[in-house]
């Protein structure tokens, strides 16, 4: 059986931090080597987590984030110095902006040559520093070794998301004594009088509220407590909004459910957002696009991240363990509260009713999303994204997914790797448009020597659809959003991906239907009317 030899003398640096990722229960570990993080390679070739060999630094990122939605579990991604380094931070920054945890390790040049702008040399740490919640330069074994423990427990325990290690070759190989492994680092305390006295304070606010409201973020994701909420909800009759992120963390078909809130928000929930005189937010980092649903109330927030909270009552603490907290409200009869929401639509009605050819967007969505069932769907940036979010039903969390707060262009491809292998025997749908998959379009080589059962979708409208949208919107012209596009179909192929082309209504629903069922990686290029454009929310139409 293959593990990581343990000696009770020393033992290389390299070999400790495997180890500890093997206690810690860590599968895989998304990645591209390069020279300067080549012992680590070796330890890990040795060792019982498998690498997944990623085309490009973005790409392990991406599918480390992505693996770390859907299994709840932090994500690992590696890569070398100074290039390598630099182009994960797309995927770190993006995991950052939706606080996914991430354990983020790049290999550095020798620390005797650090300062002397050596080859491929560059302050990785500096760099990282605004995209995590931590980013370290590693000194020696021993500092690395605190580093890394403090690392995993802090985004295990505390505020999610990336932590980042910068190792430099020389400290790869060198000893160190192997008890420093499994030294215990014990997390952070709150102060519980502190805690204690604002929990109260949130429990009489509530009990006193006549038109409460739930706006549910992903840190409940993450806290494991979606469960929790929903008995909170449904025991206190308290209506729920989530934000984009928390898509799925609430069932849609619960009757307390709203739907979303926001930007994108229905008709329920800015209803709800702008009369409510109470709000608790859980787990939800209130932003800008979040806050256009929200009109003057009491604000309870619950959130980890303390440079988060911004409510009236704030409560710096895990999600979960607030619910376990306020099980015992005393509320009042929210019935004529309910009965007011009642009469706004929870559900967006979008018209997918079209028969043009080529087909028009949200009626090729539509078939997609219908066929793709049980699938968990993952989904890039551009025009595509609004059709999705306003016809995609979610009762189950972690079943779709996509980059909210950052929003890179080429997230789907590689995120779909990490995806299919968080959750084995579940099937995988990306929808993805034209310009975002040739961002990140070698990831193909990826899925199909790992022959995953992705299905991928992609829309061909030939141009940036979204841009050239708003340049006509606001400049009455167009401007470099055109694209001329390869022959994806034969793209595909020649990775060893069967693909079909589509353009018309009715024969996209069966193709997906058919690809899933194969459970091996395929491509589908759909052909869309490239003048369809989305509705865009009011504010964004000045």
């Amino acid at each position: 059986m293959k593990g990581v030899k343990v000696t009770e003398g020393g033992k290389k640096f390299a070999q400790a931090v495997v180890e500890i990722l093997e206690l810690e229960g860590v599968k895989y570990i998304f990645g591209h080597p390069g020279e300067q993080i080549l012992p680590f390679y070796e330890a890990l070739r040795r060792s019982n987590i498998k690498h997944i060999l990623m085309r490009h630094e973005q790409g392990a990122a991406h599918a480390a984030d992505a693996y770390a939605r859907i299994s709840g579990k932090f994500g690992v991604c590696i890569a070398s110095a100074g290039p390598g380094a630099l182009n994960l931070t797309m995927g770190v920054a993006t995991a950052y902006k939706d606080s996914v945890p991430l354990l983020v390790i790049t290999g550095d040049v020798p620390y005797a040559t650090k300062g002397c702008d050596a080859f491929q040399e560059v302050d990785t740490s500096t760099v990282f520093e605004p995209i995590t919640i931590r980013s370290s330069n590693i000194k020696n074994p021993e500092d690395g070794i605190l580093k890394l423990k403090e690392a995993i427990e802090l985004i295990r325990r505390n505020k999610t998301g990336p932590v980042h290690l910068s190792i430099p070759r020389d400290v790869w190989d060198e000893e160190i004594d192997y008890s420093k492994v499994k030294e215990v680092i014990l997390p952070d305390q709150m102060d519980a009088e502190e805690l204690n006295e604002n929990i109260g304070q949130a429990i009489k606010l509530l009990e006193k509220a006549q038109r409460p409201l739930i706006i549910a973020g992903a840190g409940i994701f993450w806290s494991k407590s979606a469960e929790k909420l929903s008995n909170f909800a449904n025991k206190n009759k308290i209506p729920v909004s989530t934000t984009y992120h928390a898509r799925g963390i609430f069932p849609d078909d619960n009757p307390l459910f709203l739907g979303m809130i926001g930007v994108r928000g229905t008709e329920a929930s800015q209803f709800a957002g702008k009369n409510a005189d109470i709000i608790l937010a859980l787990g939800a980092r209130l932003s800008e696009r979040t806050m256009t649903g929200v009109g003057p109330c009491r604000i309870i927030q619950v959130n980890l991240d303390k440079k988060s909270l911004k409510g009236d009552i704030n409560i710096e603490e895990d999600v979960g363990a607030f619910l376990d907290g306020v099980v015992d409200l005393n509320v009042r009869d929210f019935s004529n509260w309910l009965d007011e929401l009642a009469e706004y639509a929870r559900y967006y009605e979008i018209d997918t009713s079209f028969d043009d050819v080529p087909v028009k967007p949200q009626r090729a969505i539509k078939e997609i999303l219908d066929a793709a069932e049980d699938s968990i769907v993952v989904d890039d940036a551009g025009s595509h994204t609004t059709w999705v979010t306003l016809l995609q039903k979610i009762n189950e969390p972690g079943t779709f997914i996509f980059s909210g707060g950052f929003a890179p262009m080429g997230y789907a491809i590689p995120a779909s790797v990490g995806a299919a292998l968080a959750k084995p025997g579940k099937t995988v749908v990306v929808v993805v448009g034209d310009g975002g998959f040739q961002m990140t379009l070698q990831e193909l080589a990826t899925i199909s020597e790992l022959k995953l059962p992705v299905t991928v979708c992609l829309l061909n409208n030939s141009s940036l659809g979204i841009i050239k949208q708003w340049q006509k919107m606001h400049y009455g012209d167009t401007y470099q959003v055109e694209l001329q596009n390869p022959d994806f179909t034969k793209l595909a192929e020649s990775y060893g991906i069967g693909a079909v082309r589509l353009n018309s209504p009715g024969e996209i629903y069966p193709a997906v239907k058919k690809a899933v069922k194969l459970g091996k990686p395929y491509f589908i290029e759909v052909v869309v009317d490239k003048d369809e454009e989305v509705p865009l929310p009011s504010w964004l139409i000045k």
